[in-house]
């Protein structure tokens, strides 16, 4: 862990205004509710602000809307949460694996390894597989051959890169598999969850683009590219041959088929299954929200037959319209 900081040399590191004694000093971060004497928390949403006023930080970092709000020293600045995330590095240097290739691991003949290239306990590399320069993999990380892997990528353990994709043809009654000849290839600056996987394309490369965050447990289906600094919750999915644009965020367990094209900036809310392009940014949310079991039945019915329905308004309609064009 780092040593304490006062406030002047933390805003002097990351900018900020301060509000309130400067020299007040701080050795961590924590939230609101949990936090002490020598910590700091911040104030990101209105809705915290009965948290606000009764946390034991010894400061806080908010908004200029916000600033009023507490007597306790502050920095204000323009994005808490980014900030705080800031000031969480300064505390909490990451984690990183002594550079190099543990005993345990695998490497296939032709792989090329940057500088400072930290390969864990068990990580299978294959065959003609580049990885860049400060680039971790934790342990249990299995890349298939071919794939490249850009600058300071984070790989966290069983994350799985250039597995055959979903490529099967039917042919009287039975599958025929379609062989994979593309490759994975990831920009820099990528961090790949936990037991995420992403498939090698059919014929062209799956791509994941500079700065890309993908959490635990994601699936990216082949041919698909996925825009720089995008990022993706746990649990989402991807299905094949699907663009994701730049700068998008997709939402915990949301679902993207395949085949599709989504804008740069576009917003995928937890959940939601998209089904067609999205060609416009903004939020996109598809959910039947949860309730009481007998009452979502009912309720799920009554959309089953919202297409009859519409059908028999419509046909209602017609002879009304027809009158007042009569009438008119």
């Amino acid at each position: 862990m780092a040593a304490a900081l006062t406030l002047a040399q933390i805003a002097s590191r990351l900018g900020g205004r301060i509000v309130g004694n400067p020299e007040i000093l701080i050795r961590q971060v924590a939230s609101l509710q949990g936090a002490g004497p020598g910590q700091i928390s911040f104030l990101a949403r209105s809705a915290f602000k009965s948290q606000l006023a009764g946390t034991r930080a010894s400061a806080v970092v908010l908004g200029a809307e916000a600033e009023s709000l507490t007597t306790l020293p502050r920095i204000v600045c323009d994005n808490p949460y980014a900030y705080i995330a800031r000031v969480s590095q300064l505390f909490n240097p990451p984690f990183t694996q002594p550079a190099g290739v543990h005993a345990s691991a695998v490497l296939a003949p032709g792989v090329k390894l940057g500088a400072r290239v930290s390969i864990g306990p068990g990580c299978v590399i294959g065959e003609e597989v580049s990885i860049g320069d400060d680039c971790c993999l934790y342990p249990r990380v299995v890349v298939y051959a071919g794939c490249r892997i850009g600058a300071r990528a984070i790989i966290h353990a069983g994350a799985v890169i250039g597995a055959d994709g979903f490529g099967i043809a039917p042919d009287d009654g039975r599958w025929v598999k379609i062989p994979q000849t593309g490759r994975v290839v990831i920009g820099d600056d990528v961090e790949i969850g936990a037991n995420t996987t992403i498939d090698r394309g059919a014929m062209d490369d799956t791509v994941i683009g500079d700065g890309v965050k993908l959490d635990n447990q994601i699936q990216i289906g082949h041919n698909c590219r996925i825009g720089a600094h995008t990022a993706m919750a746990g649990c989402s999915g991807v299905a094949g041959s699907t663009s994701v644009g730049s700068r998008c965020m997709i939402g915990a367990g949301a679902r993207i088929l395949g085949h599709l094209s989504l804008c740069d900036g576009a917003l995928v809310s937890a959940g939601t299954v998209i089904s067609r392009s999205i060609r416009k940014p903004g939020v996109y949310t598809g959910l039947f929200p949860a309730g009481e079991h007998r009452s979502w039945t009912r309720n799920a019915a009554v959309v089953r037959h919202l297409a009859g329905l519409v059908k028999r308004v419509r046909a209602l309609e017609n002879p009304l319209k027809r009158e007042e064009e009569t009438d008119g």
